[in-house]
């Protein structure tokens, strides 16, 4: 770090000039956008826009997930202004990412919140972006991947989670966080047979076709063996990436709505994200921070790195034109 720069970089979030770069500021202090990306909402060559759905409606008793993208964006500010470790590259350096802000909705009219996340997303990916979506419970990867499926058809899905939030649930209105995918499979927006969910360690036993490394697995063979038969069960089909916290242990993750034993550490889930370099992902979220439920901000921290491995992907994938 330039702390020279520190003395005169503050509030990038609003007086940033240069879309690119590190941000040398005081990570005590400024205003706390996503890795201090420019806040905007002109995506006229933006590469990456970074976006909230600060949304929780029927989490498995812990409530707190609407918190999470304030919490993500605040703990991002903690990370170096380096490059991210481990990459052979620099994606805030080669790319234009801006902080897109959050979805506005009316907490009051749940049944219109859906249709607003789709419109939402949609004019980010209209505009040329991809996203990254910081959450919000897990029920907002449904409208999200709507948006995404009018764009590029039926999407290929790679879920980290301890859940597989399959379960049967025929009523495509209800605003459910734990059938979210199953009516996203039923509803033609995700191709199971291209699709893996890695981390899993409740039971379901009906997964609508989707493949799964359980948790169990996971441990056995991996993270980097887990990666390759993930990029080879989706191919080179557009995906989206949705990371769960819970896929991680609570020893790891306790802010979490739905914590579960013996998950990912935060290391496996580092190592398992980069080996995925090279997957077409389209766009990708983090979800189920419930910042209440852990004090220390461990929890943050994580789906700041997960958010920003997110970014890394993105990237490798825009160098290779694709």
């Amino acid at each position: 770090m330039a702390l020279e720069d520190a003395k005169t970089q503050m509030d990038h979030a609003f007086t940033r000039e240069d879309p690119r770069g590190p941000s040398f500021e005081l990570t005590f202090a400024g205003a706390t956008s996503f890795l201090r990306r420019r806040y905007t909402k002109d995506l006229t060559g933006v590469d990456i826009a970074v976006t909230g759905i600060p949304f929780d409606q029927a989490v498995t008793n812990r409530p707190g997930t609407r918190l999470g993208p304030r919490a993500i964006r605040e703990a991002s500010s903690l990370q170096a202004p380096d490059a991210p470790y481990g990459w052979p590259f620099d994606v805030l350096s080669e790319r234009v990412i801006v902080d897109y802000g959050d979805v506005a909705f009316d907490y009051a009219n749940i049944a219109a919140f859906p249709d607003t996340v789709t419109a939402h997303m949609r004019g980010i990916l209209n505009a040329g972006a991809a996203s990254v979506v910081l959450g919000g419970d897990h029920y907002i990867s449904f409208p999200i991947l709507k948006a995404y499926a009018e764009v590029y058809g039926p999407m290929s899905l790679i879920q980290i989670d301890a859940h597989t939030d399959t379960w049967a649930d025929d009523d495509m209105g209800r605003v459910d966080h734990g059938t979210m995918f199953y009516k996203a499979v039923k509803s033609g927006i995700v191709d199971p047979a291209t699709s893996v969910q890695i981390g899993i360690r409740t039971t379901n036993e009906d997964t609508l076709g989707v493949h799964i490394i359980d948790a169990p697995e996971f441990h056995r063979i991996g993270p980097e063996a887990a990666a390759a038969r993930a990029r080879e069960i989706v191919g080179d089909r557009p995906c989206y990436l949705s990371f769960d916290i819970d896929g991680l242990d609570p020893a790891f993750a306790p802010g979490t709505g739905t914590p579960v034993w013996g998950g990912l550490s935060s290391a496996q889930a580092a190592a398992l994200l980069r080996a995925l370099a090279g997957i077409n992902i389209r766009g990708g979220d983090i979800v189920e921070v419930s910042p209440p439920f852990d004090t220390t901000g461990a929890t943050a921290i994580a789906g700041a790195h997960v958010a920003t491995e997110i970014c890394q992907l993105l990237g490798w994938r825009m160098r290779s034109g694709a």
